[in-house]
């Protein structure tokens, strides 16, 4: 009788560790070892009303072409639930190139390029994931946007404002070029244009895996796209060699989803 009380503490002793390890493991995990994810991208804080008057003064005309500068990141954010722990996965990358055009009052045209084979998380096995099962980066290396409709900006914003725009477009990705629509946000400065977009993904649409691991990571079914574009009137970044322009489309023939067929995308409140 002594033997089997022994062994039964034994089995529930071992069955509140393994318990404990299933729970605890993933929350050490994400809140010690992965860390808290990066922050959503933001613009730069807008200047006060006195600074926004001294710097209009000197800054670069807003009509013309505008090339993506140093500074510029894309990335994805998605959410995760690891073995029941919540988290968000966070990529990003700064090889973004490409270019806008203001006349007069509307932007007229905008092309951009993302090079898909150099987004990284903190997870070099995420990231293996990311290139392999989930992007095929060696296929389908670049991700482009190019603007389909032109954005009345109503009069240009003052140095120092920001403003938000619809914008519509087609992303090719992976493969296949949907229409998107989304807002966009813009503030000036005295010698760039900060935009910022937060571009939902649903992953079936682009035939991209969903990134879930049976039994181990549970990921939603769609994610968001981040820009953030840092754009000068000087040189711009320089095209990832062996990426297509961003006007282009990327290797092979991309499957084009008619707009009939995608609801439009719109980023969601808050």
């Amino acid at each position: 009788m002594r033997f089997l009380r022994k062994r039964l503490r034994w089995v529930l002793g071992a069955g509140v560790i393994v318990v404990a390890l299933a729970v605890g493991g993933p929350y050490v995990f994400i809140h010690f070892v992965e860390g808290t994810a990066p922050a959503k991208l933001k613009l730069p804080a807008a200047a006060g009303s006195s600074g926004s008057a001294a710097l209009s003064a000197r800054s670069v005309a807003a009509t013309g072409k505008w090339n993506v500068g140093a500074g510029s990141v894309a990335g994805y954010r998605v959410g995760e639930i690891l073995l029941g722990q919540h988290t968000t996965a966070v990529g990003r990358t700064s090889k973004v190139w490409g270019s806008l055009t203001i006349t007069s009052t509307s932007v007229t045209s905008a092309n951009f390029g993302v090079d898909m084979a150099s987004v990284v998380s903190d997870q070099s096995a995420r990231n293996a994931q990311f290139r392999s099962r989930i992007m095929d980066t060696s296929a389908y290396p670049t991700a482009t946007f190019k603007l389909t409709t032109p954005i009345a900006l109503g009069s240009i914003p003052a140095v120092g404002r920001v403003r938000s725009y619809p914008a519509t477009g087609e992303l090719d990705m992976h493969g296949v070029s949907a229409a998107v629509s989304f807002t966009v946000s813009a503030e000036r400065t005295s010698k760039s244009l900060e935009i910022l977009a937060d571009i939902p993904i649903r992953f079936a649409t682009w035939h991209i895996a969903n990134p879930s691991i049976a039994g181990l990571v549970t990921t939603q079914s769609s994610g968001t796209l981040e820009v953030l574009l840092v754009m000068t009137k000087g040189p711009g970044n320089p095209v990832v060699t062996g990426s297509p322009s961003p006007s282009g489309t990327s290797s092979g023939s991309p499957i084009t989803v008619p707009a009939t067929t995608v609801p439009p995308l719109t980023v969601p409140a808050g």
